[in-house]
């Protein structure tokens, strides 16, 4: 009589106990890559928002003209005094006017020299990719010390124009500024369209031209529609860096004298916090934050519902 042998049969639970290993291994792996963002974030980014927050709150109280200043929470007093600063919204509007031109011509010449560097017509592509970017890897003051050269009539070595029109002057400073931010930006966007560019399937080229298209009637009609995209991107970007523009009108006031301390928004908040009012301008950090938060939200809602349309 012959004995047939079975093989032992492992537990019902075995498979269910692996998985919840592997899975157990597979969160803490998640969660050791992440956690090297999540502490950047919160050090850098989410704490400092709600310790402006905090400090918008308070205010100090003396006891006599003299005495040791103290903190209290003070409500909503530091933000009363923002909405009743003239000075701080009229900065605001500045700033406006200033990405209502700036940001639609910046963006046309990026997307200019992204169809240009794409088009199969170009040659040295990668000379005029390195160039057009070049002026982007100059850091900001830098651009506007040299910029502020090239406008000052005594230091200029275009006397000639300088000498006859103010760039520094109350009526051009602005557009001066606006020049700076352009040069320096617009290598940086184009990329961003460029790189859109190169993700279009070769075979939608390949197409269009069998029937009969022209380059500029495919860049016109199936290039461009296919990177509005990354467009939006670039200009909400570029909404986000207007609302806090600094570094070139802070360099410039040593050149011109039509560039006071509430010339831009966040001059007016780097001016308070040097008073120091570090209250006051906490409250004017967070109604910008909130401000660049609403613009930027209002902009990408409304271009995303045209182009689903």
């Amino acid at each position: 009589m012959s004995v047939i042998s079975t093989p032992a049969q492992a537990p019902k639970g075995a498979p269910l106990a692996r998985r919840n290993r592997t899975s157990g291994a597979q969160r803490r792996a998640v969660a050791l890559f992440i956690a090297p963002f999540g502490i950047l974030f919160l050090a850098f980014y989410a704490i400092p928002i709600v310790y402006a927050v905090v400090q918008s709150l308070l205010t100090v109280e003396r006891e006599g003209t003299f005495g040791k200043p103290r903190q209290v929470f003070g409500g909503f007093v530091q933000y009363e005094q923002v909405f009743q600063n003239t000075a701080f919204w009229e900065s605001v509007g500045r700033v406006l006017l200033f990405g209502v031109v700036q940001v639609p011509i910046m963006l046309g010449l990026a997307l200019l020299f992204a169809l240009l560097l794409d088009s199969p017509l170009l040659k040295g592509k990668k000379f005029f990719r390195l160039a057009f970017f070049a002026p982007y890897a100059v850091p900001g003051v830098i651009a506007a010390i040299m910029w502020g050269f090239l406008y000052s009539p005594s230091l200029s070595p275009f006397g000639a124009v300088t000498s006859n029109v103010d760039f520094l002057g109350g009526n051009l400073v602005l557009w001066a500024i606006a020049n700076i931010v352009t040069w320096v930006y617009v290598g940086y966007n184009m990329l961003i369209i460029y790189s859109s560019l190169l993700a279009i399937p070769t075979e939608i080229y390949e197409a269009a031209r069998l029937d009969g298209a022209s380059n500029i009637q495919i860049a016109w009609r199936i290039k461009i529609p296919l990177v509005i995209p990354a467009i939006i991107l670039t200009a909400v970007f570029s909404i986000i860096g207007t609302l806090q523009l600094l570094a070139e009108p802070q360099t410039l006031r040593s050149f011109s004298s039509a560039i006071n301390s509430t010339f831009t928004p966040n001059l007016a908040v780097y001016t308070t916090a040097s008073v120091p009012n570090y209250n006051l301008a906490a409250a004017f950090s967070v109604v910008l934050a909130l401000a660049t938060f609403i613009l930027s939200f209002v902009f990408l809602k409304s271009t995303q519902r045209k182009v689903t349309q």
